[in-house]
């Protein structure tokens, strides 16, 4: 079907196929729901991933969306981005998936987020905030921005599993924009 005989709703999710196909080509991986609220960005590949999975495929993966719905998130709300790009690629990424709320899964993720947006982080007047420090969440670019420092390893620990716990209630769903 054309784009002139398609109705509003199918022209956007052509736009974002089209938008996606374009960063893949790129070198962006992603997986999940590309209209998502939240946006898990991942930096180190876990075993899941090292194995050949999706992003987020993994155990952490399974934790993260668990912590979401017991947020009240839907089920499929979310998805995840590979941070191994540039920070002006990761940018163009994010903005083209244009989540509400942008959660780095670990310290390498938060890294090129960080550079990424450094222009917008600067302008912080807390220094915490400005670094991205795990636990604080941020508005940088019109989205809420969360960094874990580290999911897939606090895993290993109940204590760190609590800490992170903490964290994730700090973005609850933002409920409809209407």
């Amino acid at each position: 079907m054309g784009v002139k005989g398609a109705t509003r709703g199918q022209r956007y999710v052509q736009k974002m196929r089209a938008e996606l196909e374009l960063l893949e080509r790129m070198g962006v991986r992603t997986s999940g729901n590309a209209f998502s609220s939240v946006l898990f960005a991942k930096g180190r590949p876990g075993p899941a991933e090292q194995a050949g999975g999706t992003l987020l495929s993994g155990a952490d993966g399974k934790a993260l969306r668990a912590a979401l719905n017991k947020l009240g998130y839907a089920p499929e709300d979310w998805a995840a981005i590979d941070t191994s790009v540039t920070p002006e690629l990761l940018r163009r990424a994010v903005t083209a998936l244009d989540p509400s709320t942008l959660v780095a899964c670990d310290d390498e993720a938060a890294m090129v987020i960080r550079n990424a947006y450094a222009e917008n982080l600067c302008e912080l007047a807390n220094l915490d905030d400005a670094l991205l420090s795990p636990g604080r969440v941020v508005q940088v670019a019109g989205m809420r921005v969360l960094n874990l420092g580290g999911f897939e390893a606090a895993l290993a620990s109940s204590r760190q599993k609590q800490v992170v716990w903490a964290y994730l209630k700090r973005i609850p769903p933002l409920g409809e924009p209407y």
